[in-house]
């Protein structure tokens, strides 16, 4: 599956160029023409890396920049912009980006940095789960579905955390009762139920099918498409 890419700029020809170009280099390309459009497609859809322009309508691309560091701390920025001072450079590197581009630029150059970047994240150990819009901070513990946080206990976490490792594996009752609480299945007990009951009425909202999907007889299994 090739790296997703999200060009958040407002210059269309730049836009067209940056598709056309990064699509020819064998990325899947995805685009967006203000800082709203733009923050809302970084948070909600899996994306691997982020093209950003500083100086966007809507909503500004520093301020971008600040929410999917803070949001998404591991997802690489690189910012494109016409400002070539010092200054503004330590700013967007200070916000969060991960690399700097003025312009103009070579899309060569620019492919490049992308491919250093993605295997630079391919080397950092997972912080992040993520399945469809349902992305889980391993570190902060901080569950997001469709960019808005939706908060866990810390056995609804454990839970949610197993199910989405072993995501598209139907997984027992047993197996997630060992697994998650420590010990052996007893016949009596419906607390898996229970916990994933909490989970999906967390998890739900309004359009959007609850990715745990109850195998009859068997058990559950986290099911999300991306």
């Amino acid at each position: 599956m090739p790296d997703r890419i999200l060009v958040i700029e407002d210059e269309p020809g730049i836009v067209d160029f940056l598709e056309r170009g990064l699509a020819a280099q064998g990325f899947e390309v995805a685009s967006a023409t203000d800082g709203t459009t733009g923050a809302e497609k970084a948070l909600s859809e899996p994306v691997d890396l982020v093209v950003l322009d500083l100086m966007l309508p809507g909503r500004s691309g520093l301020d971008v920049l600040t929410a999917l560091h803070q949001a998404k701390p591991m997802l690489p920025v690189i910012v494109l912009t016409a400002r070539d001072q010092v200054e503004d450079r330590i700013t967007g590197l200070d916000a969060g980006a991960v690399d700097y581009l003025t312009k103009p630029f070579s899309l060569g150059e620019l492919a490049a940095r992308i491919r250093a970047q993605l295997r630079a994240a391919a080397h950092t150990p997972t912080t992040w789960l993520r399945g469809g819009d349902v992305d889980v901070n391993l570190i902060t513990r901080e569950v997001r579905r469709d960019g808005e946080i939706v908060r866990l206990s810390t056995t609804e976490f454990e839970l949610l955390v197993y199910l989405m490792r072993n995501r598209g594996r139907v997984l027992s009752r047993e197996q997630i009762l060992r697994v998650v609480w420590g010990y052996d299945y007893d016949p009596g007990t419906n607390v898996v139920d229970v916990y994933v009951g909490y989970l999906r009425r967390k998890l739900g909202r309004a359009g959007f099918e609850v990715p745990i999907v109850t195998v009859r007889s068997v058990g559950y299994r986290f099911d999300a498409r991306d």
